[in-house]
Formats: structure tokens, C-alpha cells, sequence
């Protein structure tokens, strides 16, 4: 079955870095669109960035232009997201997704989901 396993989250302080990682398993990744969502609490998951299935094409939410790069390698099956000039307003639980070949900002375009790692930015 298809599974995607983020990590790389934790606590950093507000202008830090961190680089979430999402490692997929049971399909063939290279023939898939990725993306990364947060949702933090109370409030709903927001569309982050996304990456075509071959990383030729990449979408950022306005909210983090600038400040997060999404990349892929597709021999080792992971996606990446880097993350600077952290805010607290970016404090959520982010997760990865997958989707056949397109990229698309709608959390319903998506059919595979992550479990979520938690990123915490303290002011």
C-alpha cells in the first residue's frame, strides 16, 4: 500500500530553518505530482507548495514565496521542503501529498496523505 512518512520537524526559533522530508513507498513516485499542506489548530489545512512529477514545476502559497523551496528526488523516492525565515504564524502540522502526474493547490485533488509532522516556531 502507498505510504508516506514525513519527518524533519520540531521546535525552531522565529528567522530559523528546518527541512521537512517526505518519503514515499508503494507507487511509482516519479509518476507523481507532490505537495505539502499545513493545518494548525482551529484552523483549516492550507495549500503550502507543490512540485510537478518531474520537479520542472513548482507553486508556492503567497504566504511562503520567498522563504520555502519544495524539491524532489525521484531515486529516492522523497520530497523535500526547506523551510527559512521561519515565522510563528507558520507554526502547524504539515504533511505531504500525492497526486497522479499534475500538481493543483485543493487538498481534495489528492489522494494520498502523510500522517504530519509537527513544526513549532516560537517568537
Amino acid at each position: 500500500q502507498v505510504q508516506l512518512v514525513e519527518s524533519g520537524g520540531g521546535l525552531v526559533q522565529a528567522g530559523g530553518s528546518l527541512r521537512l522530508s517526505c518519503a514515499a513507498s508503494g507507487l511509482t513516485f516519479s509518476n507523481y505530482a507532490m505537495g505539502w499542506f499545513r493545518q494548525a489548530p482551529g484552523k483549516e489545512r492550507e495549500f503550502v507548495a507543490t512540485i510537478s512529477w518531474s520537479g520542472g514545476s513548482t507553486y508556492y502559497a503567497d504566504s511562503v514565496k520567498g522563504r520555502f523551496t519544495i524539491s524532489r528526488d525521484n531515486g529516492k523516492n522523497t520530497v523535500y521542503l526547506q523551510m527559512n525565515s521561519l515565522k510563528p504564524e507558520d507554526t502547524a502540522v504539515y504533511s505531504c501529498a500525492a497526486r497522479g502526474h499534475y500538481t493543483a493547490t485543493a487538498p481534495g485533488a489528492y489522494g494520498f496523505w502523510g500522517q504530519g509532522t509537527q513544526v513549532t516556531v516560537s517568537s
